[in-house]
């Protein structure tokens, strides 16, 4: 588990709306709304929630890839707000890169693998020489279980597997050497006999090497599997937070309840259940209101009035529900 210690990054109340329709429309999508997030060193946080919950938009946000709406996000203790100039810029995507959810498409087809993390060293990391860039680039490839890395530099992107294009992606971000890896999605694509490869990657770099990962996915069972504390997310809000353990195995939120029974069980007998009933998530101009309350089995009144805070239903463990939580914000 990992340790108690200062924050290596965090959100303050970060939103991200995005405007929608013509000129003269007033409609916001409300992507991520009021995320106070942590993420300490020796740390994998991972964030789940189904699609458009909000997860990528939360990674690109703290890829500044997109401006927040309001709120901050800071990087050792430092406002990412003070991060103006491209040298800034680069030096900070160097500490916090970005794998991708499709290693081919980050991938130039064109060029050999070794291009790929040359030129990423070369932005990153200008003072180091040719010889240092290519040395650094071996090592990444080779920490990565990629080897004879050489060899594997002279390769192109479609004479790899998908897995290896993957620990492609993660050999470029570790070959910064970073402290904090935003992973998004990065086993969706990879066959299921593939995924476990990767995530004991994961798992590895960050009990040897003091990697933190934001580990972003739909499936909560390799969230289960890898990670030390668990957000989940639901039409841009935190619905639940906490240790991994405590979080799976006495969920408070109705939506990770669901989450939970949707992993399938190889004991339990085969039934046939009623599936999820209720409308979609509304992102669109919200308004007040818990955003789950048209699919809770257990809304009440107050649920479409009153938008439910976070509380503390455990040491670190946190949930947003006006019937199941506790009453009470959580204290801060």
């Amino acid at each position: 588990m990992a340790e108690e210690t200062a924050p290596l990054l965090e959100t303050r109340a970060l939103a991200r709306h995005f405007h929608i329709g013509g000129l003269f429309s007033t409609a916001r999508l409300h992507a991520v709304d009021d995320l106070d997030l942590v993420i300490r060193p020796r740390e994998i946080l991972a964030v789940v929630g189904e699609s458009g919950s909000g997860k990528s938009t939360i990674a690109r946000l703290l890829a500044k890839v997109y401006e927040p709406t309001s709120g901050d996000i800071l990087f050792r203790c430092r406002s990412l707000r003070d991060v103006r100039t491209r040298a800034d810029l680069l030096a900070y995507r160097g500490q916090v890169p970005m794998v991708f959810q499709d290693p081919f498409s980050s991938l130039n087809p064109v060029h050999p693998i070794g291009y790929a993390l040359l030129r990423g060293l070369a932005l990153h990391q200008p003072s180091l020489s040719a010889n240092e860039r290519e040395a650094a680039a071996v090592r990444a490839l080779e920490s990565v279980g990629l080897s004879p890395a050489r060899q594997v530099m002279a390769r192109y992107p479609h004479e790899m597997s998908g897995g290896q294009r993957q620990r492609v992606g993660f050999a470029q971000a570790l070959s910064y050497q970073p402290s904090l890896v935003l992973a998004d999605e990065p086993v969706s694509m990879l066959d299921v006999s593939i995924r476990i490869g990767v995530l004991n990657l994961m798992a590895r770099l960050c009990a040897e090497d003091g990697i933190s990962f934001l580990y972003i996915t739909h499936d909560i069972a390799s969230a289960r599997y890898v990670s030390h504390r668990i957000v989940v997310m639901y039409a841009g809000r935190v619905a639940e937070s906490g240790p991994t353990e405590d979080v799976l195995h006495r969920p408070v939120h109705p939506y990770t309840r669901l989450l939970l029974s949707a992993v399938p069980d190889p004991r339990a007998p085969i039934t046939l259940t009623a599936a999820d009933t209720g409308e979609p998530p509304r992102v669109v101009n919200p308004g007040e209101g818990c955003r789950f309350r048209r699919r809770c089995p257990l809304a009440v009144a107050k649920c479409a009035t009153m938008t439910p805070m976070l509380s503390q239903a455990a040491p670190g463990h946190q949930a947003a529900c006006h019937v199941t939580a506790p009453s009470g914000p959580t204290p801060k």
